[in-house]
């Protein structure tokens, strides 16, 4: 009897705890059974391009949070960001067991820009709140603790791959102003998780989010920002660096400066973005998604309407030039110039592996960069302007104040390899500006006079390349130097004995018609003459079989 008494209160014990748990979990339970599995869109970039992801989220009986899908650091610990953001505005986290899936599965996810999504699935896949519009946006965006809404890179990409795939896009504010004037998409900005659950539960009530219809008053930044330029009049003398540089921007032609210090490389340098065109707005966007994907964006500003200046200093690792990392492949310094101008300054102090990892970028204007697992392509497309002293000691050419051998000067512009040259179409030397033109103080001619033939000399440059993707005479074909770059019997002969006399290269050889097609250009010429031709020569002094430093 007392057996049985013992057997009767442990069978009524078990019934209370299991009537406990059951009121407990009671909503959970209901809530699986109506919906387990939800699907939100989100998108992963490589490259300047955006990929979609698909965050799965299950919800089923068990216990724990398990996330996989090849998810880095930053993704993994998105889970207790999410939950503790849950719980700060009110939700809870079912007590059961939640498989987050991001697919596919094969492809390496990063970053937290997944925080968002997770949230969303969690909250919709337990039913704690209608939002029915999920499958028609793609949503990124790092949570805070209090629920808060933080940019993200790669915005960009991210809503031009919304308008491929008929979707909208629910962003960061910051992240979604970059696209403001890009996309074909709706694009809303938020700042909490409350507004992205009231855009995807009644998105009329939140139209005053879209980034169409939210203030752009503080849309001055750095990228689109006026920045205070050197200008061409402020610098004295060096017209014929001046004339050089004015063919390099009228062309897109790389260029290098060789000269003693305070002749005025640097300042040349950094005047040179002021006679350039702006940007076309196929080139503002390619641009714009490289600054994005870099975290680097105009966050509030649009699009970045300003060509690139980048002058990193000469210890710059070859990973920050040329770009790299393990898993997160992230773009360099030569693509961040994509469509601007790269400033090396003191190019023959820069590693010897830098130097010549600027080979491939210079030649094909684009960077492959490979990994074990991942292979990522960047656009490259820039104008080297490269400074140097021309020896050790710098002062060579001023009277008998250099104090280097004959040896040393060699051995330090030997740095400089023969196929680094070969690529660098105009070659200048500064000497010392002139005393008298220092004190006279006389103005020189403005960089807005210098910017208007620029101008006139791509606009040519753009009716005759239209609809082929290329811009500048730089950027020439051999078969378009064939056709554009045609030369009479008199520049025909002047060219074949120059190249027996100083034994150029086929590269030398194209370069040469491709900068006498930019000072035919700036003339306003239909045909290169041999004036022209001749002038080009004079640009690529480092050729010369006799040259002696």
């Amino acid at each position: 009897m007392k057996n049985f008494n013992c057997k009767v209160k442990l069978f009524l014990f078990h019934e209370v705890l299991f009537l406990f748990i059951a009121l407990c979990f009671r909503p959970d339970a209901e809530i699986c059974r109506k919906k387990m599995l939800t699907t939100v869109h989100s998108a992963k970039c490589i490259g300047i391009n955006a990929v979609p992801v698909n965050v799965e989220v299950n919800i089923s009986s068990g216990i724990g949070i398990h996330l996989v899908g090849l998810a880095d650091a930053a993704v993994k610990e998105s889970l207790l960001r999410t939950i503790t953001a849950l719980q700060s505005v009110g939700f809870r986290i079912p007590g059961k067991k939640i498989v987050i899936n991001l697919a596919p599965a094969d492809m390496h996810k990063k970053g937290s820009g997944y925080d968002l999504p997770i949230a969303l699935g969690i909250i919709s896949a337990s039913g704690q709140a209608d939002i029915r519009g999920l499958d028609r946006y793609i949503v990124m965006g790092e949570l805070g603790l209090d629920a808060s809404v933080r940019d993200i890179p790669g915005a960009l990409p991210i809503a031009g791959l919304a308008g491929e795939c008929g979707l909208g896009c629910i962003l960061p504010a910051g992240s979604a102003m970059e696209a403001v004037e890009y996309g074909d998409c709706e694009i809303y900005g938020v700042k909490t998780l409350t507004e992205v659950i009231g855009i995807l539960s009644d998105p009329e009530a939140f139209s005053g989010l879209l980034v169409r219809n939210m203030d752009r008053s503080a849309a001055d930044t750095p990228a689109n920002r006026e920045s205070g330029d050197a200008d061409f009049e402020d610098i004295y003398g060096q017209d014929g660096a001046k004339r050089g540089l004015e063919i390099a921007a009228a062309g897109g032609h790389n260029v290098l400066l060789i000269g003693p210090p305070g002749s005025g490389k640097s300042s040349l340098a950094k005047a040179f973005p002021g006679i350039l065109p702006p940007m076309s707005r196929e080139e503002s966007v390619e641009t714009s998604k490289i600054y994005s994907v870099a975290g680097k964006g105009g966050m509030c500003g649009g699009l970045i309407r300003r060509r690139p200046f980048r002058a990193p200093h000469y210890s710059s690792s070859l990973n920050a030039v040329i770009g790299g990392g393990s898993e997160n492949i992230m773009p360099g310094e030569i693509s961040l110039a994509h469509n601007g101008v790269l400033f090396l300054d003191e190019f023959c102090e820069m590693p010897r592996k830098v130097i010549e990892a600027l080979r491939g970028p210079l030649e094909d204007r684009k960077v492959a960069i490979s990994r074990l697992r991942n292979r990522v392509e960047y656009p490259a497309s820039f104008m080297l302007v490269a400074a140097t002293n021309p020896c050790p000691c710098g002062y060579y050419g001023i009277g008998d104040k250099c104090t280097c051998s004959p040896g040393k000067r060699s051995a330090y512009l030997s740095r400089l390899s023969g196929p680094v040259a070969d690529r660098i179409d105009i070659q200048l030397w500064l000497d010392p500006v002139d005393a008298g033109r220092l004190v006279a103080g006389k103005k020189e001619e403005p960089s807005s006079a210098v910017a208007e033939r620029v101008s006139e000399a791509r606009e040519i440059q753009e009716r005759r390349f239209a609809g082929t993707g290329i811009h500048t005479n730089a950027e020439m074909t051999g078969r378009m130097i064939e056709a554009y770059c045609r030369t009479d019997s008199v520049c025909t002969a002047f060219l074949e004995n120059l190249i027996r006399k100083e034994d150029l290269s086929a590269r030398a050889y194209g370069r040469i018609l491709k900068v006498s097609r930019t000072i035919a250009d700036l003339a306003g010429a239909p045909d290169i003459q041999l004036r022209h031709i001749s002038e080009a020569t004079r640009y690529r002094f480092l050729d010369r079989k006799n040259l002696i430093f």
